[in-house]
């Protein structure tokens, strides 16, 4: 899904979070939106799939201006799951169920994801008894399960261990390089942004200061701000 954004802007108590002139991702493409904390990239996130609404925006999909169809080609997972109080099961079908997708292929689709994310132990376990880092896989697998076209990820592999960490970013970018969707992740681990993300978009005091290339973003001619937290490690 191709994203074209323009003249956004997002404010809290009359405290401006988001000012962005301009922002176009093209589909297909593995953005990483990093930046320091408060830099307003989960607001953009929530901006983009319609969960909050700008004070004023110009925001295209494929084009045209947001509908029902295209609310149903995106999905966002939050560094807190959020889970519905049934079955890990009932979760990842969820989805497959509002798509009206049959009874055989929802159930082959679903035990797939749960395969995939070796969580099939956990098939008929009530949401609420899940740990932090099941519940994140779950989310995950019920993200992925209906091959969105749009995924946006606000970080979320943050809290979980590192075992959880590297079978989450398989599974992200096996998805990916097998179905080619738009992603936009929330990061503040400048690894992860190196080892996942094609483009990057870096954010500070909501303002985009650069966004491209991650060769060119993180390359010897980055924007100071950039540089400055690649040095520190504050990313």
């Amino acid at each position: 899904m191709h994203l074209f954004i323009e003249h956004l802007t997002k404010s809290y108590d009359e405290k401006k979070v988001l000012d962005i002139s301009r922002l176009e991702i093209d589909s297909g493409c593995f953005w990483g939106i990093i930046g320091p904390n408060g830099s307003g990239k989960s607001t953009l996130l929530k901006i983009i799939s319609s969960l909050t609404a700008p004070c004023q925006s110009r925001i295209l999909y494929d084009g045209l201006p947001l509908n029902d169809r295209l609310l149903l080609d995106m999905t966002l997972v939050f560094q807190k799951p959020y889970l519905l109080r049934t079955s890990v099961f009932q979760n990842i079908a969820y989805p497959l169920q509002l798509r009206h997708v049959s009874s055989r292929q929802l159930k082959e689709q679903v035990e797939e994801m749960l395969t995939r994310f070796q969580i099939e132990h956990l098939r008929d376990q009530k949401a609420w008894t899940l740990s932090g880092g099941e519940a994140q896989k779950v989310a995950l697998a019920r993200a992925l399960v209906f091959k969105p076209r749009l995924i946006m990820l606000d970080e979320p592999t943050a809290n979980i261990d590192p075992t959880s960490i590297l079978l989450l970013e398989k599974q992200i970018r096996i998805h990916y390089e097998t179905y080619r969707p738009t992603v936009l992740m929330v990061t503040h681990n400048l690894q992860q942004t190196k080892r996942m993300c094609d483009q990057v978009a870096f954010l500070h005091e909501g303002t985009l200061q650069d966004a491209g290339p991650l060769e060119k973003v993180f390359g010897g001619h980055a924007h100071p701000l950039v540089h400055s937290f690649i040095q520190q490690g504050l990313i």
